[in-house]
C-alpha cells in the first residue's frame, strides 16, 4: 500500500488493540488474528481495474489513455468515490486515494464503502468533443463494475457535473431499462444533481475549521482551559481573535472555501493569501475574494496572473510564486489543490499553526508527525473534505426516491452529519496524545472493524 497510508494502519490498529473495550468478545490468539486480518484487508484493495482507452483526436492522431477504477472496500455500501483527470494520476494515488474513501465514508458513518478513478489526462489539452469522447469511452470499459448499487462515480480533480453528465447518459444507454439516477453524483441540477452538490465539500472544509475554531471552544472552554493537551492550548490560543487565513488551490473546493472564510463574522477572518497552479496573490489587509472568484469563472479557473489584471477587476494584491503560500506568516492554511504539498523537505518552514486539508493527501505522514509534535493542528482529509461524499449520498437518495431537497435542507442536513463526527472525535481528541488524524483514523477504522468481525470477515 502507499507510504501514506500503510504505517499509519498499523499504529491505529496498534491503539484499538489495547483498547479492551473494542471487540471485547475477541480475545486471546483469536484477537491477534482479527487484527492482522484486518490490516490485511485495510492495505490491499478488492479490484484494481485499468483499461487503455484508445482516443481519436481532431488531429487525426489516435492515442491510448491509461484509465482506473480501483475498488478498495464494500464492507459499509457500494464503492464511492471521484474520477480524476489529471496528467498526474497513476495507479499508486488511485488506490491511496480509494482507501482514504473508505476510511473517509466509515469516520461520517455513511453507508458506502471506498472507491476511486483516474484518467492519466490533462484535461486542459482536449477540446469539448474529445473530452465528451473520453468520459463515454470510460463508462464503456468500466460499465461491468459501476452502478447504483456497485459503485457510483463522482466529480474530482478536473472534472466536474458535464462530465458526470455525460457518463451517466452513456450509463443510462448502455443499460437501457435499469435504473440509472444513482449511477453517478455529482451531476447538474437538471440531470438529477443535487442543489449544493458543488460547494459542499469547500463548504464543509470551512466548516470544520469554525467548528474546531469557535463553535467547540464556545461550549467547551473551561475544559480546554484546565486540559495540558499541547493541541489544547493552539485551539485556545486561535479563539476569540480575528484570523488570518491562506487557501492553496483555488477550484471548486479551495475558491468555496475561501468566500465561507471572506464571509465569515463569527470568525473575522482575513483571507491573505490564495494560490492556483500559476501564482500566489497577496494582501495582508484582505483579498478581495468574491471579485477573485467572478475572475475565474470567466478565465478557465485562473487567477489574475498580472498587474493589468487586478486593476480591471479592481483587486488590490502582490503577486509571488504559486509556492510562495505555503512558508507565509499566518494563523490558517488550507490545503486545496493536491496532495504530498507539505512534506519532508519543507515541514520545517510552516509556520501556520492550524492546516486543514481540503484536498486529499497534501501532507505526508511524516510532516504530519513532526507538525503535530511541535503542537500544530491538522484537520485531515478524512475529517475536513467529506462535504462531497456526504451530499452526493444525499444526491443518491433523491434519485432513489426521486424527490429533491432545498439548497437549505441539503446544507443543513450537511453541517448537521459533519458536527456529528466533529462531536465523536473532538472529546477524544483534547483527552489523549493522539494527533487529529491518528484520532480519526482510530474512529473509522473501529467501526470498520466491529461491521468486518460482525460478518464473519476477519477470521
Amino acid at each position: 500500500m502507499s507510504e501514506v497510508s500503510h504505517p499509519i494502519v498499523k499504529e491505529t490498529l496498534k491503539a484499538l488493540l489495547e483498547r479492551k473495550e473494542f471487540l471485547p468478545v475477541c480475545q486471546g490468539e483469536s484477537r491477534d488474528k482479527a487484527f492482522k486480518s484486518m490490516e490485511a484487508i485495510l492495505s490491499t484493495p478488492n479490484q484494481i481495474h485499468k483499461a487503455y482507452i484508445r482516443m481519436p483526436l481532431a488531429n487525426g492522431e489516435i492515442v491510448r489513455i491509461p484509465a482506473f477504477r480501483i475498488q478498495h472496500n464494500n464492507a459499509l455500501g457500494p464503492y464511492k468515490g471521484g474520477i480524476r483527470f489529471h496528467e498526474s494520476v497513476n495507479e499508486h494515488e488511485v488506490e491511496n486515494l480509494s482507501f482514504l474513501m473508505t476510511l473517509k465514508n466509515a469516520l461520517h458513518n455513511v453507508p458506502y464503502g471506498g472507491g476511486k478513478g483516474g484518467i492519466i489526462i490533462d484535461p486542459r489539452s482536449l477540446s469539448e468533443k474529445e473530452l465528451h469522447t473520453l468520459c463515454v469511452k470510460y463508462v464503456r470499459n468500466f460499465n461491468d463494475i459501476i452502478g447504483p448499487d456497485k459503485d457510483i462515480p463522482a466529480p474530482d480533480v478536473g472534472s466536474g457535473e458535464r462530465e458526470m453528465d455525460w457518463m451517466m447518459a452513456e450509463y443510462k444507454k448502455i443499460n437501457h431499462g435499469q435504473p440509472y439516477l444513482g449511477s453517478f453524483t455529482g451531476k447538474s441540477v437538471i440531470n438529477g444533481g443535487s442543489l449544493g452538490r458543488r460547494e459542499a465539500t469547500g463548504k464543509g472544509v470551512y466548516f470544520t475549521m469554525r467548528y474546531l475554531l469557535h463553535d467547540y471552544v464556545e461550549k467547551n472552554r473551561t475544559n480546554l482551559e484546565k486540559s495540558e493537551n499541547r493541541f489544547a492550548k493552539t485551539t485556545l490560543d486561535h479563539f476569540g481573535r480575528p484570523l488570518s487565513v491562506a487557501v492553496q488551490g483555488f477550484g471548486n473546493v479551495g475558491s468555496v472555501t475561501a468566500l465561507e472564510a471572506y464571509r465569515d463574522q463569527k470568525l473575522q477572518n482575513k483571507v491573505i493569501a490564495v494560490s492556483d497552479r500559476n501564482v500566489t496573490l497577496v494582501n495582508r489587509d484582505g483579498l478581495n475574494i468574491p471579485a477573485l472568484v467572478e475572475f475565474t469563472m470567466k478565465n478557465k479557473g485562473d487567477l489574475p496572473v498580472s498587474e493589468d489584471q487586478l486593476k480591471e477587476i479592481n483587486v488590490e494584491a502582490t503577486i509571488e510564486s504559486r509556492e510562495a503560500i505555503l512558508t507565509m506568516e499566518m494563523d490558517v492554511l488550507i490545503l486545496a489543490a493536491l496532495e504530498d504539498q507539505i512534506h519532508q523537505d519543507n515541514w520545517s518552514d510552516i509556520k501556520a499553526k492550524i492546516i486543514v486539508e481540503g484536498a486529499n493527501a497534501p501532507v505526508t505522514q511524516e510532516a504530519d508527525e513532526q507538525l503535530a509534535k511541535n503542537g500544530v493542528i491538522i484537520i485531515p482529509d478524512i475529517l475536513a473534505n467529506a462535504g462531497g461524499v456526504i451530499v452526493s449520498y444525499l444526491e443518491w437518495l433523491q434519485g432513489r426516491e426521486t424527490q429533491f431537497y432545498t439548497e437549505e435542507e441539503v446544507f443543513k442536513r450537511l453541517y448537521e452529519k459533519m458536527g456529528e463526527t466533529m462531536e465523536t472525535i473532538l472529546p477524544q481528541y483534547y483527552a489523549d496524545p493522539y494527533a487529529l488524524r491518528q484520532n480519526a483514523f482510530i474512529h473509522a477504522v473501529g467501526r470498520l472493524s466491529e461491521v468486518l468481525y460482525k460478518q464473519g470477515k476477519l477470521y
